[in-house]
């Protein structure tokens, strides 16, 4: 979309509405961030023929002063239907809640509880932010189905239930209270339904044109295959180097890599690689620049900052991904780090603490302590303390090995203070 204005759709209790949504922008030193509204009314609308006929002529809104504007508000119709990643559900999101946890399922409620958390801090409305904040477990959507495995995954779904059941109905008319519809100009209205109307029949045709170029070409593929003394049923011999390079993915081969941080207070992204094994992260003085959501990151890493991952030589890379638009935060799993609940589990004793958790928890606090050259997570982890003996033997059981024993409150006391320590370091934008 032009300039970072993006269309959105909202799935409400009076209805599906259109509106525009512009993510971060910079005006000087200061940052940005609207819906099509004006004061404490967010815009939304049944049709896109009325957004279309509602911004061609309107002046006085919260996003006449976006630098992109006069480009969005003089697009076709059809320019501003949102597209499939950009239609939230909110009426939805209890029978989402309600089925198993899967990669869809998964994702879409990501993708509306970081819209819905947008919508909430941009409002001002203290019901939805107070209910993000109430509840930083429903961060855990965005680490995927791994998250929900088990006893303990079974019971993390369950808690995402419970808060929907209780809370998501005053969510959402929390913003049914805001969402408002501005009478347009008929005939406006009227001539941008004709230019939706004239671009689904110009898709058909184009459609029926591509279908028959298609039986073209299959044709003559099969005259030159019989000529040539070969059938199309015949494998055709693959590239195993390019096959390599398609698999192997944008983030692979510049070897930096995404990373999601899920902190008690919320979730944060950043990026970070290995030079001769050492870690750096996208920030600089220790210090690591994290953010709220994967489009801020992006967004960011489309501008000139003074940061150490600058100085990578396949940043640059990154960086012009993201000026044209096709860089996507991919996240594997070995990159996603959650934090809550770990000293909780420390406390009870080694049969209740995620190994896998506990060991990445453990290289993120390293990794963030070697980038900042401080030895102070090495010595906490040293076997010489009763942390550092707890996470060892926790790690990598041995029945040779002397046990820790109960009760572990200064192991988990130590624990949070490294994670306070950890937290500390990070500086979101």
């Amino acid at each position: 979309m032009a300039g970072d204005i993006i269309p959105i759709e909202l799935g409400l209790t009076r209805g599906d509405f259109v509106t525009l949504w512009a993510p971060e922008w910079h005006e000087g030193d200061d940052e940005w961030e609207a819906f099509l509204g004006h004061e404490e009314d967010l815009y939304g609308f049944e049709a896109v023929a009325h957004l279309a006929a509602f911004i061609r002529s309107n002046d006085d809104n919260d996003l006449v002063d976006h630098p992109s504007w006069k480009i969005v508000s003089a697009l076709a119709a059809n320019e501003l239907e949102p597209d499939d990643l950009h239609r939230f559900d909110l009426v939805g999101v209890p029978e989402l809640v309600a089925e198993d946890p899967d990669s869809d399922i998964l994702a879409e409620l990501a993708a509306t509880f970081e819209m819905v958390q947008t919508i909430g801090e941009v409002c001002e409305l203290s019901t939805v932010t107070s209910f993000f904040a109430g509840n930083p477990h429903l961060g855990s959507v965005g680490i995927g189905v791994d998250a929900y495995v088990g006893k303990d995954g079974q019971n993390l779904w369950n808690r995402i239930g419970a808060s929907i059941s209780k809370s998501w109905d005053a969510v959402i008319d929390a913003i049914d209270s805001v969402v408002t519809s501005p009478d347009v100009d008929a005939a406006a209205v009227e001539v941008a339904e004709a230019e939706l109307l004239a671009a689904t029949e110009n898709e058909v045709d184009v459609d029926d044109v591509s279908d028959e170029d298609d039986d073209t070409l299959d044709d003559d593929a099969s005259d030159e295959d019989s000529a040539d003394g070969n059938t199309a049923d015949e494998e055709v011999t693959a590239d195993p180097i390019a096959d390599a390079a398609a698999e192997e993915g944008f983030w692979a081969s510049v070897g930096i890599d995404p990373v999601q941080i899920i902190t008690s207070e919320d979730t944060y992204y950043t990026l970070r690689c290995y030079i001769d094994d050492e870690p750096i992260f996208l920030g600089r003085t220790g210090s690591i620049t994290v953010f709220g959501s994967e489009r801020a990151l992006a967004r960011y890493l489309a501008d000139d900052h003074d940061h150490d991952l600058a100085k990578v030589s396949t940043y640059a890379e990154v960086q012009t991904a993201a000026i044209d638009g096709s860089l996507r935060i991919d996240i594997t799993d070995d990159n996603v780090y959650v934090l809550p609940g770990l000293a909780d589990d420390l406390a009870e004793g080694p049969e209740a603490v995620d190994i896998d958790q506990l060991d990445l928890a453990v290289e993120l606090f390293t990794d963030a302590a070697d980038f900042a050259e401080d030895d102070s997570v090495e010595t906490a982890l040293a076997q010489s303390t009763p942390l550092g003996w707890y996470v060892s033997y926790t790690l990598e059981p041995d029945p040779n090995r002397l046990a820790p024993s109960a009760p572990f409150e200064l192991e988990a006391e130590a624990w949070r203070a490294l994670e306070r320590d950890f937290e500390a370091r990070l500086r979101k934008e």
